[in-house]
C-alpha cells in the first residue's frame, strides 16, 4: 500500500511539470507575439513611407506608371486613412481625432469595451478590481496590477481618464459607439 506522503509526492510532481510545460508553452507564445508586433511594425512603418513618398508634392513623378491594378493602395488612399502610430512595445497610439478603438489591441478594446457599457448603464468610473471580476479574472494582485498597468496606459495615451485615483472612465473627447468611437 503506497504511503501518503508517497502519493502527495507524485501529485506534486505531476503538477510540477504541467506548470513547467505551461512556462514553456507561454514563453513560446510570447516569443512568438514579439516576433508577429515587429513584423506589424516593420510594415506599418514600410507604408507611412511609402504613402508620404507618394503624396510627396515635389516628387518625380516623370516615367512612373499610372495605372495601378484594382487593390493596390496608392499614396493618396494611404494619406486619406488615419495612420497607426507603432512605436516599440507600445499597442497603444495617441488618441486623435477619428481614431476609432479598432486601431487598439484586443486587450485594450476589451477596457474600452467595459466602461462604454458601464457609461452605458449609468454607472460612475470602473475600477481595475471590477475590470478583473467582468473579464472572469480571479481578482488577485497580479490580474489587477495587469490590467491597471494597460488602463494607465490608456489614460497616457488620451483613451481614457482617471477622475479619482483607481477608477476609470473614457476620456471626454473618446465617444461611446453610436457616437464616433
Amino acid at each position: 500500500m503506497p504511503s501518503v506522503v508517497g502519493l502527495l509526492e507524485q501529485h506534486e510532481l505531476a503538477a510540477r511539470r504541467r506548470v513547467d510545460g505551461l512556462r514553456e508553452e507561454a514563453d513560446r507564445i510570447q516569443a512568438d507575439l514579439a516576433m508577429a508586433e515587429r513584423e506589424w511594425s516593420e510594415w506599418t512603418i514600410a507604408r507611412e513611407r511609402v504613402g508620404a513618398v507618394l503624396s510627396a508634392p515635389d516628387s518625380d513623378s516623370a516615367g512612373v506608371a499610372t495605372d495601378v491594378p484594382e487593390g493596390v493602395v496608392t499614396g493618396a488612399e494611404v494619406q486619406a486613412s488615419p495612420p497607426l502610430v507603432v512605436t516599440a512595445r507600445s499597442q497603444v497610439p495617441m488618441w486623435r481625432e477619428g481614431l476609432t478603438g479598432t486601431a487598439l489591441s484586443v486587450d485594450y478594446q476589451r477596457i474600452l469595451a467595459s466602461i462604454e457599457d458601464r457609461i452605458r448603464l449609468g454607472r460612475g468610473p470602473l475600477t481595475c478590481q471590477e475590470m478583473a471580476a467582468v473579464f472572469g479574472l480571479d481578482v488577485v494582485p497580479a490580474k489587477v496590477e495587469g490590467l491597471r498597468s494597460k488602463a494607465k496606459r490608456l489614460v497616457s495615451r488620451g483613451w481614457l481618464a482617471e477622475p479619482a485615483p483607481g477608477r476609470f472612465t473614457l476620456a471626454r473627447s473618446v465617444s461611446v459607439p453610436g457616437g464616433g468611437s
